[in-house]
C-alpha cells in the first residue's frame, strides 16, 4: 500500500475533563491511520504550552478527540475564556477533523443545545436550569413529575444514575445538589421521556455533500424501579443493547429530526444525535455529542456505521479523516503569526441566548 504524504496528529488530553478521547480510542485511531498516512502522531494537549507545540508543528490535519481547554486552571470546566481547539486551529489555518467551535460549544452545554433546537421549531422535551448557587423551592420548577435530572456540561453519562429519573421534589432537589456538590456544575432539568432511546450517527459522504443518516435503538437495563437510564455505569460498561430500527416510519422520523438538529447545532461532517420518544411516540432531542466515541464495538457511532451501512472501522476513521483533510484543501495558508501562548487571555465565547 502507498502512503499519502500527509502529517496527522491526534489531539487528546489526559485529563479526563477535557478528553472526549480515551486512550484505547486514540491507540485504534492511531493503528488506522497509520496505515495509510506516512506521519502520525499523538499530541497531548493540558495547557497552553502544549497547545503552543501542537501549532509549531502545523500538521495537514488534527484529529480532534477534545474540544478545549481553560485559559485559567483554577475555575477549570467553567472558566468563560475557555479556548476552542477547533478556534485557534482555524486562526492558523490547520484542518481539523469534526465540526467548529460554535458547534462544539452547543454541544457541550446541553441546555444550549436545546434552546437552539426550540429556536429552529424541532421538537425537545421542556427544560430549564438550576445554577449552582440557585436556592429553590417546590414552587420553583414550572415543570410537570416526573422529571429527568443532568449535569449541563458532562458526556457519557457522567452524573446519570437511577437518581436522575425524580418524582417529587424531595428527589430532585436531592439530585440537584449531588450534581452541584459532586461535580461542581449547573443542573439540566427536563420533563422525563418514557419512550424508546435512539441513537443517530451521522456521517458526511466523501464525494458529495449528502449524509448518511444512521439510526439504532438503545435498551438500557432496568433499574431497580424498572427504569431504564443510560447512565455512566451502562455506557461505560458497554451494558446497553444496540438494536437495528426496522420499523421504516420510526426510523424516518427519527432520522430526519436528528439531521434537521445537526444542521441547527451548525454541526460538519460526522456526529451523534440523541433522541427519545415521548409518551405519544414522538420523536425529541436529547443532546448531540460531535466527538462521540471511536472505539471498534463501543459506543454508539461505531455501532450505528455497521448496523446501517456495514461501515467498517477502518473505513470509518479513514472517512473522518479524509473530510478533515478536504477543509484544509480549500483553506489558505495562515497568515498569523505564531502566537505566544503563555500569557495569552481570549475574550468569552458564551453563546448570548440564554436558555428558556
Amino acid at each position: 500500500m502507498i502512503k499519502s504524504n500527509k502529517h496527522i496528529e491526534i489531539v487528546r488530553s489526559t485529563d479526563i475533563g477535557l478528553s472526549s478521547m480515551s486512550q484505547v480510542s486514540c491507540d485504534a485511531i492511531f493503528a488506522v491511520l497509520a496505515k495509510h498516512y506516512t506521519k502520525v502522531g499523538i499530541t497531548i494537549v493540558n495547557n497552553l504550552i502544549d497547545l503552543d507545540t501542537l501549532l509549531a508543528s502545523r500538521p495537514d490535519l488534527v484529529f480532534l478527540g477534545m474540544e478545549f481547554i481553560p485559559n485559567n486552571l483554577l475555575p477549570g470546566l467553567a472558566d468563560p475564556h475557555k479556548i476552542w481547539l477547533s478556534d485557534v486551529l482555524d486562526q492558523h489555518g490547520i484542518a481539523y477533523t469534526g465540526s467548529g467551535q460554535m458547534a462544539h460549544e452547543l454541544g457541550r452545554n446541553k441546555h444550549q443545545a436545546k434552546q437552539r433546537v426550540l429556536d429552529a421549531k424541532l421538537r425537545t422535551s421542556p427544560f430549564c436550569i438550576i445554577r449552582q448557587t440557585q436556592t429553590i423551592d417546590s414552587n420553583y420548577v414550572a415543570l410537570n413529575f416526573p422529571l429527568f435530572i443532568k449535569p449541563t456540561n458532562r458526556g457519557g453519562g457522567v452524573g446519570i444514575d437511577s437518581d436522575s429519573v425524580a418524582y417529587c421534589f424531595e428527589q430532585l432537589q436531592s439530585k440537584v445538589n449531588s450534581i452541584s456538590n459532586v461535580l461542581h456544575a449547573d443542573a439540566l432539568i427536563e420533563e422525563y421521556l418514557p419512550g424508546r432511546e435512539f441513537s443517530v450517527a451521522i456521517l458526511k459522504g466523501e464525494d458529495s455533500s449528502e449524509y448518511s443518516v444512521m439510526p439504532i435503538e438503545l435498551v438500557a437495563p432496568p433499574d431497580n424501579n424498572g427504569i431504564r437510564v443510560l447512565s455512566n455505569k451502562v455506557k461505560s460498561s458497554n451494558m446497553e443493547k444496540a438494536l437495528a430500527v426496522v420499523d421504516e416510519v420510526i426510523k424516518s422520523e427519527v432520522a430526519t429530526l436528528a439531521l434537521d438538529v445537526f444542521h441547527a447545532l451548525g454541526a460538519r461532517d460526522y456526529g451523534r444525535i440523541d433522541i427519545r420518544l415521548d409518551a405519544d411516540g414522538v420523536p425529541n432531542f436529547l443532546e448531540a455529542n460531535l466527538i462521540p466515541s471511536l472505539i471498534s464495538g463501543y459506543g454508539s457511532f461505531p455501532k450505528a456505521c455497521v448496523l446501517n451501512i456495514g461501515l467498517s472501522y477502518d473505513s470509518m476513521i479513514m472517512r473522518i479523516a479524509t473530510l478533515g483533510l478536504a477543509h484544509n484543501a480549500c483553506s489558505t495558508e495562515a497568515i498569523l503569526e505564531p502566537i505566544a501562548m503563555n500569557n495569552l487571555i481570549f475574550p468569552s465565547s458564551e453563546i448570548a441566548f440564554e436558555p428558556a
